[in-house]
């Protein structure tokens, strides 16, 4: 099976964990991007989805599936969102499509987060794909020099803005071991506004693709 297959598959497999769920928290990511086509076959039977980008909204909103404020939700009883790293806690890396500051607001905000990934996510350690950090724009070098002394090796991601209007620095070379540990540290950096480690909130169910099955942890 291609990649954007098995995305596709887990996608589907993520749809048992919706039914009945009247508000869906939907993540941002290529994977998906499958669970919004599935989730537009049963627009009807929900009240409607908080979303965690721009991205997803525009997309959710071309599928005539609603979106509500988070604020309005309150709390969500299933989240559904990809990721770019998954290690064998559940504990993740997220935020190559620098969505991570809203996604780990609704990861807080709702009962379950089921991850959804293809087989290439899984890691014993974090930290093979670059630690994304969103920054408050002056502070960015500041977090650079910061993320330095822990060993990593920050480059500005200079293209990109997120949603909230900052900067992501992304982060080589760091070998995770202690996944809650680093990423308290890296949100006490003056400057920081969230980073994609998700180890003290990580999901509660991740569905992955592995082949012609969907492993469950």
């Amino acid at each position: 099976m291609t990649q954007d297959e098995l995305k596709q598959k887990v996608a589907q497999a993520a749809m048992a964990y919706v039914q009945g769920v009247p508000v869906i928290g939907v993540g941002t990511g290529s994977t998906v991007k499958y669970f919004i086509n599935y989730l537009a076959e049963m627009k009807s039977q929900i009240e409607g989805t908080v979303s965690s980008s721009e991205g997803t909204t525009k997309l959710l909103k071309e599928a005539g599936i609603p979106v509500l404020d988070l604020n309005d939700a309150g709390i969500i009883e299933v989240y559904v969102d990809g990721a770019d790293e998954i290690n064998p806690n559940k504990q993740l890396i997220k935020g190559g499509g620098a969505a991570l500051t809203r996604e780990k607001i609704i990861a807080a905000a709702s009962k379950k987060f089921v991850c959804i990934a293809d087989g290439s996510k899984r890691v014993d350690v974090l930290g093979s794909f670059p630690l994304p950090i969103e920054v408050i724009p002056m502070a960015r070098s500041n977090v650079a020099r910061a993320m330095e002394e822990l060993g990593g090796r920050p480059v500005w991601r200079e293209s990109c803005v997120t949603d909230n209007g900052n900067h992501i620095v992304d982060v080589h070379g760091l070998h995770i071991t202690d996944p809650v540990k680093m990423e308290q540290t890296i949100n006490n950096i003056t400057g920081v506004v969230a980073v994609g480690i998700f180890a003290m909130r990580p999901a509660d169910i991740c569905l992955v693709s592995d082949g012609e099955q969907i492993i469950t942890f």
